[in-house]
């Protein structure tokens, strides 16, 4: 069961990547107790970790802010996750189980429907895929480059049209042959398609801050 530090944590993460609380706000820890109807404690838990995350900073008699974003911070993340996430997506390919494989699946099917929501279902593909390799500690590892990586996402698509919308539809489609090569069971496959998402996804957010 998750606790009310996990439930905290993962509400105030949200506000961030999402950019309801934006690069450079005040944490009102009060408003976020109102907010969230949890307790004093648990939301203090829950901002200890994130700031252990690089997601909030503390400033002694200043008080406590949501971290900055520094697009430049892109090319370091994926030179990370270009190595991490090839050897996630090989090991759920040999690791998943029938459960995993189920929702792996279900997330292809997804992307034949066309969600609207792109964020969402990258992240739920990318979660799902780290869960597959039941390793909890790259698992950990990956959600916080991921979480990162992300809110640089959230700038990007508040910022461009529809022609840089476009490019980052592109690197969610490219979910397609990872699924189907994690669900075969092909860990090289797998590897080597995760690779080239990473990759990809980094140029194509690249372009899009810039003409920005």
């Amino acid at each position: 069961m998750q606790s009310l530090a996990d439930k905290a944590y993962h509400e105030i993460r949200g506000l961030i990547v999402s950019l309801e609380l934006a690069p450079g706000a005040v944490i009102d820890e009060r408003g976020l107790i109102e907010r969230l109807e949890i307790g004093r404690t648990p939301v203090r838990e829950a901002l200890r970790r994130l700031a252990q995350e690089r997601l909030v900073e503390v400033y002694p008699r200043r008080g406590m802010f949501v971290t900055g974003v520094d697009v430049r911070e892109l090319a370091r993340l994926s030179e990370v996750r270009a190595v991490l996430e090839p050897e996630a997506a090989r090991l759920a390919a040999e690791r998943a189980t029938d459960v995993d494989r189920e929702e792996l699946a279900f997330l292809l099917s997804e992307l034949d429907g066309g969600a609207s929501e792109l964020i969402d279902l990258d992240e739920r593909i990318h979660r799902a895929v780290y869960r597959a390799a039941h390793n909890d500690l790259l698992e950990g590892t990956l959600e916080q480059y991921y979480v990162l990586a992300m809110r640089i996402w959230s700038i990007a698509l508040g910022s461009v049209g529809r022609e840089g919308a476009h490019e980052l539809e592109e690197a969610v489609e490219e979910h397609r042959a990872l699924l189907e090569a994690i669900h075969d069971g092909d860990g090289e496959r797998a590897a080597a398609t995760m690779r080239a998402h990473v990759e990809n996804f980094e140029q194509a957010m690249h372009r899009v801050l810039l003409s920005v």
